[in-house]
């Protein structure tokens, strides 16, 4: 028969920037997890596990931690005062950093055409311009990201981009699993050029070191030598409801 699973508890860590709070849950699990939502951080671990190597790994990541409370934080706020925002005739949307203005025709068929700092959206009348307009920027993000994780592999000495997933995630931008599988948020598309970069070096660095240790940033350092400052670019655009819908 199985332990029986602990109790969630409530426990406190000291930061740089302060006290943070963290609820803890200890299970039959082999790792320590950590766990981002709208309650805060939660923290599941070993119940062997030693509550010094559990706030060793909060303090590790905490540089997520903080950056994934404040966007939850934001977010309830947004929720409060106002509506998200919805895309429609004469409204503005960002593609690679840049505004567009969003022109929607009728249509049978769905396509889209850029030019001159405005996105004509051909729609049929019974596609909802909100989904229309996903469609079509997942179908930027795609080709977008493919191209730029084959323009880094060869750095890491791959033949072939690894695999692509698209993410709707809301609180990451991406992912990469033990499978070599990468995810990639199509909101990325919104931002620019450089900064998806990062997040493609980002992920491809986790195909060398799946953790965030001194050698997966210099991975990342080998592919993105400014990744620090892409990095802050990317929270202070995250940061910008404006950029996204």
């Amino acid at each position: 028969m199985p332990a029986p699973r602990l109790p969630e508890v409530t426990r406190q860590i000291a930061l740089a920037n302060g006290p943070l709070p963290y609820r803890l849950r200890r299970s039959q699990r082999r790792s320590i997890g950590l766990t981002i939502d709208q309650h805060g951080l939660r923290v599941g671990a070993p119940q062997s596990a030693r509550i010094g190597d559990i706030e060793a790994l909060i303090r590790q990541h905490a540089d997520w931690v903080i950056d994934k409370l404040a966007q939850w934080a934001q977010r309830a706020a947004q929720a409060q005062v106002q509506p998200p925002p919805s895309p429609g005739q004469g409204s503005q949307v960002f593609l690679l950093g840049q505004p567009l203005t969003v022109c929607i025709e009728a249509a049978h068929r769905r396509h889209i055409r850029i030019e001159a700092g405005q996105v004509h959206l051909a729609l049929p009348a019974t596609v909802d311009p909100r989904r229309g307009l996903e469609m079509a920027w997942r179908d930027q993000a795609r080709q977008c990201f493919s191209e730029r994780l084959q323009h880094y592999a060869p750095a890491l000495g791959l033949h072939d981009a690894p695999p692509l997933r698209l993410s709707s995630a809301r609180t990451r931008w991406g992912s990469c699993n033990s499978r070599g599988q990468i995810a990639l948020n199509w909101r990325l598309i919104a931002l620019p050029l450089p900064v998806i970069d990062y997040v493609v070096c980002h992920e491809l660095a986790h195909l060398r070191e799946m953790n965030h240790s001194p050698r997966f940033w210099a991975v990342v350092e080998q592919l993105c030598p400014d990744w620090a400052a892409r990095r802050r670019e990317l929270r202070q655009l995250a940061r910008q409801p404006e950029f996204f819908f």
